[in-house]
Protein backbone atom coordinates (compact mmCIF):
# COMPACT_ATOMS: atom_id res chain seq x y z
CA UNK A 1 0.00 0.00 0.00
CA UNK A 2 1.75 3.35 -1.63
CA UNK A 3 -1.18 5.97 -0.97
CA UNK A 4 -4.05 6.14 1.44
CA UNK A 5 -6.97 8.85 1.17
CA UNK A 6 -7.99 10.06 4.01
CA UNK A 7 -11.50 11.80 4.99
CA UNK A 8 -12.34 14.22 7.63
CA UNK A 9 -13.12 17.51 8.58
CA UNK A 10 -11.99 20.77 8.38
CA UNK A 11 -13.07 21.80 12.21
CA UNK A 12 -10.86 20.48 15.51
CA UNK A 13 -13.60 18.57 17.03
CA UNK A 14 -15.07 19.33 20.63
CA UNK A 15 -12.02 17.36 21.79
CA UNK A 16 -8.48 17.65 21.12
CA UNK A 17 -8.83 13.38 21.12
CA UNK A 18 -9.46 14.31 17.64
CA UNK A 19 -6.53 16.11 16.39
CA UNK A 20 -4.06 14.15 18.85
CA UNK A 21 -5.40 10.74 17.05
CA UNK A 22 -5.01 12.67 14.12
CA UNK A 23 -1.60 13.37 14.20
CA UNK A 24 -0.76 9.50 15.16
CA UNK A 25 -2.47 8.44 12.50
CA UNK A 26 -0.40 10.49 10.16
CA UNK A 27 2.71 9.53 12.12
CA UNK A 28 1.88 5.90 11.44
CA UNK A 29 1.49 6.98 7.62
CA UNK A 30 4.96 8.61 7.13
CA UNK A 31 6.30 5.61 9.45
CA UNK A 32 5.03 3.06 6.93
CA UNK A 33 6.29 5.31 3.97
CA UNK A 34 2.76 5.58 2.66
CA UNK A 35 1.63 8.78 1.45
CA UNK A 36 -1.35 11.00 2.57
CA UNK A 37 -3.85 12.06 -0.31
CA UNK A 38 -6.64 14.41 1.09
CA UNK A 39 -8.43 17.18 0.79
CA UNK A 40 -5.23 19.67 0.78
CA UNK A 41 -6.66 21.91 3.79
CA UNK A 42 -4.27 23.79 6.56
CA UNK A 43 -6.72 23.77 9.15
CA UNK A 44 -8.80 21.00 11.41
CA UNK A 45 -8.76 17.20 11.53
CA UNK A 46 -7.49 17.65 7.66
CA UNK A 47 -4.34 19.79 8.78
CA UNK A 48 -3.42 17.47 11.96
CA UNK A 49 -2.95 14.44 9.81
CA UNK A 50 -1.32 16.82 6.90
CA UNK A 51 0.99 18.53 9.47
CA UNK A 52 1.86 14.83 11.55
CA UNK A 53 2.91 12.94 8.11
CA UNK A 54 5.04 16.13 6.73
CA UNK A 55 6.52 16.14 10.28
CA UNK A 56 7.88 12.94 9.89
CA UNK A 57 9.22 13.87 5.84
CA UNK A 58 6.30 11.87 4.95
CA UNK A 59 4.58 12.58 1.51
CA UNK A 60 1.43 14.44 1.44
CA UNK A 61 -0.97 15.01 -1.65
CA UNK A 62 -4.15 17.37 -1.58
CA UNK A 63 -6.97 17.83 -3.60
CA UNK A 64 -8.87 20.89 -3.36
CA UNK A 65 -11.60 22.42 -5.65
CA UNK A 66 -10.66 26.36 -6.28
CA UNK A 67 -13.68 27.42 -4.86
CA UNK A 68 -12.85 26.19 -1.21
CA UNK A 69 -9.46 27.05 -1.81
CA UNK A 70 -9.87 30.16 0.34
CA UNK A 71 -12.67 28.39 2.78
CA UNK A 72 -10.80 25.81 3.88
CA UNK A 73 -7.41 27.43 3.81
CA UNK A 74 -5.68 25.41 1.54
CA UNK A 75 -1.92 23.87 2.68
CA UNK A 76 1.23 25.48 1.82
CA UNK A 77 3.40 23.09 2.64
CA UNK A 78 2.43 20.20 0.65
CA UNK A 79 4.64 17.84 -1.15
CA UNK A 80 1.89 18.37 -4.15
CA UNK A 81 -1.62 20.30 -4.21
CA UNK A 82 -4.03 19.55 -7.13
CA UNK A 83 -6.67 22.11 -7.65
CA UNK A 84 -9.83 20.85 -9.17
CA UNK A 85 -13.22 22.68 -10.51
CA UNK A 86 -15.70 20.49 -8.64
CA UNK A 87 -15.93 17.95 -5.70
CA UNK A 88 -16.68 15.21 -8.43
CA UNK A 89 -13.34 15.65 -9.41
CA UNK A 90 -11.95 15.92 -6.21
CA UNK A 91 -13.21 12.46 -5.37
CA UNK A 92 -12.40 10.99 -8.25
CA UNK A 93 -9.26 11.89 -7.98
CA UNK A 94 -8.81 10.69 -4.34
CA UNK A 95 -9.90 7.41 -5.57
CA UNK A 96 -7.69 7.52 -8.66
CA UNK A 97 -4.56 8.06 -6.42
CA UNK A 98 -5.76 6.09 -3.31
CA UNK A 99 -4.87 2.59 -2.11
CA UNK A 100 -7.07 2.63 0.57
CA UNK A 101 -9.60 5.30 2.61
CA UNK A 102 -9.81 5.87 5.69
CA UNK A 103 -12.88 8.04 7.42
CA UNK A 104 -11.68 10.35 10.48
CA UNK A 105 -14.20 12.32 12.59
CA UNK A 106 -16.05 15.13 10.32
CA UNK A 107 -19.00 16.51 9.77
CA UNK A 108 -21.29 15.48 6.51
CA UNK A 109 -18.79 15.94 4.02
CA UNK A 110 -16.47 13.44 5.20
CA UNK A 111 -19.33 10.71 5.67
CA UNK A 112 -21.00 11.25 2.18
CA UNK A 113 -17.05 10.39 0.65
CA UNK A 114 -16.97 7.52 3.12
CA UNK A 115 -20.33 6.46 1.74
CA UNK A 116 -19.67 6.82 -1.86
CA UNK A 117 -16.39 5.14 -2.43
CA UNK A 118 -17.73 2.47 0.16
CA UNK A 119 -20.81 2.19 -2.34
CA UNK A 120 -17.93 1.88 -4.99
CA UNK A 121 -16.60 -0.97 -3.30
CA UNK A 122 -19.88 -2.46 -2.50
CA UNK A 123 -20.49 -2.76 -6.20
CA UNK A 124 -17.33 -4.29 -7.27
CA UNK A 125 -15.88 -0.74 -8.88
CA UNK A 126 -12.80 -1.42 -7.04
CA UNK A 127 -11.31 -3.49 -4.27
CA UNK A 128 -9.48 -0.95 -2.14
CA UNK A 129 -10.00 -1.14 2.14
CA UNK A 130 -12.44 1.30 3.63
CA UNK A 131 -11.81 2.28 7.06
CA UNK A 132 -13.14 3.87 10.16
CA UNK A 133 -10.63 5.49 12.46
CA UNK A 134 -13.00 5.46 15.67
CA UNK A 135 -11.25 8.35 17.91
CA UNK A 136 -13.09 8.91 20.83
CA UNK A 137 -16.14 6.10 19.65
CA UNK A 138 -17.44 9.15 17.17
CA UNK A 139 -17.95 6.55 14.64
CA UNK A 140 -20.00 4.00 16.73
CA UNK A 141 -23.38 5.04 15.93
CA UNK A 142 -22.87 4.59 12.31
CA UNK A 143 -21.55 1.08 13.27
CA UNK A 144 -24.34 0.25 14.96
CA UNK A 145 -26.29 1.91 11.56
CA UNK A 146 -24.08 -0.86 9.37
CA UNK A 147 -25.24 -3.70 12.03
CA UNK A 148 -28.92 -2.14 11.72
CA UNK A 149 -28.94 -2.47 7.91
CA UNK A 150 -27.99 -5.72 8.18
CA UNK A 151 -30.33 -7.06 10.07
CA UNK A 152 -33.01 -5.24 8.48
CA UNK A 153 -31.87 -7.35 5.17
CA UNK A 154 -30.53 -3.81 3.45
CA UNK A 155 -27.05 -4.72 3.83
CA UNK A 156 -25.43 -8.29 3.21
CA UNK A 157 -22.98 -9.44 5.87
CA UNK A 158 -20.53 -9.77 3.57
CA UNK A 159 -20.86 -6.00 2.51
CA UNK A 160 -21.09 -4.91 6.55
CA UNK A 161 -17.50 -6.42 6.72
CA UNK A 162 -16.01 -4.25 4.41
CA UNK A 163 -16.15 -1.22 6.77
CA UNK A 164 -12.99 -1.96 8.59
CA UNK A 165 -13.15 -0.09 12.43
CA UNK A 166 -10.99 0.35 14.47
CA UNK A 167 -9.50 2.71 17.50
CA UNK A 168 -6.08 2.65 17.04
CA UNK A 169 -4.06 3.78 13.31
CA UNK A 170 -1.55 0.57 13.33
CA UNK A 171 -4.23 -1.72 13.90
CA UNK A 172 -6.41 -0.52 11.73
CA UNK A 173 -3.79 -0.16 8.99
CA UNK A 174 -2.60 -3.83 9.79
CA UNK A 175 -6.19 -4.58 8.71
CA UNK A 176 -6.01 -2.95 5.55
CA UNK A 177 -2.73 -5.51 4.56
CA UNK A 178 -5.03 -8.08 5.41
CA UNK A 179 -7.78 -7.14 3.32
CA UNK A 180 -9.18 -9.32 0.90
CA UNK A 181 -12.49 -8.06 -0.73
CA UNK A 182 -15.93 -10.17 -0.95
CA UNK A 183 -16.53 -11.47 -4.41
CA UNK A 184 -19.23 -9.44 -6.02
CA UNK A 185 -21.71 -11.22 -8.39
CA UNK A 186 -21.89 -10.09 -11.84
CA UNK A 187 -25.29 -9.90 -14.41
CA UNK A 188 -24.81 -9.51 -17.93
CA UNK A 189 -28.03 -9.75 -19.95
CA UNK A 190 -29.81 -11.49 -16.60
CA UNK A 191 -27.24 -13.74 -16.02
CA UNK A 192 -24.70 -13.97 -13.74
CA UNK A 193 -21.29 -14.26 -14.23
Amino acid sequence: MKKIAVFCGSSNGASNTYIDSAKKLGKELAKRNISLVYGGASVGVMGAVADAVLDQGGQVIGIMPSFLEQREISHKGLSELIVVDSMHERKAKMAELADGFIALPGGPGTLEEFFEIFTWAQLGLHQKPCGLLNINHYFDPLVELFNHMTKEQFLQEKYRTMALVDIEPNQLLEKFKKYEPPTIKTYINEKQI
